[in-house]
């Protein structure tokens, strides 16, 4: 399409409960297409909800409290390939759209264990045409999430455009950006839970390094929104007004011109018209993996392979 309407999803997930965050992800999905969107997005672990809790607590220290919110949290991971995406599948299939969205996602094919951070790129026939998982978790999330690898870092036809993502802070990892550029990316998806003036300014400055369409879609969570029953809410969370997150959810035109949000401490839907025209334009001036690139002194190489813990043969037979 040389032009269409996308939009980004600012909604709290029903926290700790991911078949009610998909039922909730449905819904605005809907809502979304009934507006014309042809593609819809979701923040940053939607499913079923960011663990906040990591930066108050000390992995050390806190021992029996990271277990417990931990267990709760892998409980309500979403296994990929035992279905529990068929919701978002469904929706996609039936509005004829395309859904990107971000989840806690469980190890269902080695450990059966560990988790990931994950976004999830599904087309308008119900298929999952890309998994990327976090290259690289922030600080304290190494303790809850494991490391990606690069076999999804990529760029995806979509009736919207070619679109890829990367994960909150993977956005300040030029190399990685520079990977997606190179793919002719034209739509950049940046699902986070960073907010304020200097993400907003990240994504300004990728809508402009990379002439391209961005869509940072920031996590809402307020203090509303744990469950009462959460153990240690009322050590982590004591302020019942306290904004945990204020989503600041926003769509960058490419050159750097925020053309809607931030949308900031509130639910809702943001909605932009793209026009392909805008891409062309600005890489006239600024091609960073092409006319503005130099390959004969800088070359980027990414090994896209997958990376598994163990490879099971039964070995050769010979007669």
């Amino acid at each position: 399409m040389d032009e269409c309407k996308i939009a980004i999803v600012q909604q709290a997930p029903i926290f700790l409960n991911r078949d009610k965050t998909l039922e909730q992800a449905v819904l605005a999905a809907g809502r979304a297409a009934a507006e014309g969107a042809a593609l819809v997005v979701f923040s940053e672990a939607y499913l079923a909800g960011y663990p906040a809790w990591l930066w108050r607590l000390r992995p050390g220290a806190d021992w029996n409290a990271c277990e417990s919110l931990h267990a709760l949290l892998a409980g309500q991971a979403v296994d990929i390939d035992a279905g529990d995406l068929r919701p978002l599948s469904d929706a996609a299939r039936e509005h004829h759209i395309t859904i990107v969205c971000g989840m806690n996602e469980i190890d269902s094919r080695f450990s059966r264990s560990t988790l990931y951070n994950t976004v999830v790129v599904i087309l308008p026939d119900g298929s999952i045409a890309n998994r990327h998982r976090k290259l690289m978790p922030t600080n304290p999330e190494r303790m809850v999430w494991g490391m990606g690898d690069a076999s999804g870092l990529r760029v995806v036809d979509a009736p919207a455009g070619r679109i890829g993502t990367l994960i909150c802070w993977e956005n300040y990892m030029p190399l990685a950006r520079y990977s997606l550029y190179a793919q002719g990316i034209q739509i950049y998806i940046a699902p986070t839970y960073d907010s304020g003036a200097v993400w907003q300014a990240t994504l300004q400055h990728i809508a402009k390094e990379g002439g391209c369409w961005v869509m940072g879609c920031g996590h809402l969570l307020h203090a509303r929104d744990i469950p009462d029953e959460m153990p240690y809410k009322q050590m982590l969370y004591p302020d019942a007004d306290e904004w945990i997150n204020p989503g600041d959810s926003m769509i960058v035109a490419p050159g750097g011109q925020t053309v809607a949000g931030p949308l900031s401490r509130e639910q809702g839907i943001l909605y932009a018209e793209v026009d392909m025209d805008r891409i062309r334009h600005a890489r006239r001036i600024l091609d960073v993996s092409g006319h503005y690139a130099r390959p004969d002194l800088f070359h980027l190489r990414v090994d896209t392979d997958e990376r598994i813990p163990v490879e099971m043969s039964a070995g050769s037979q010979s007669d």
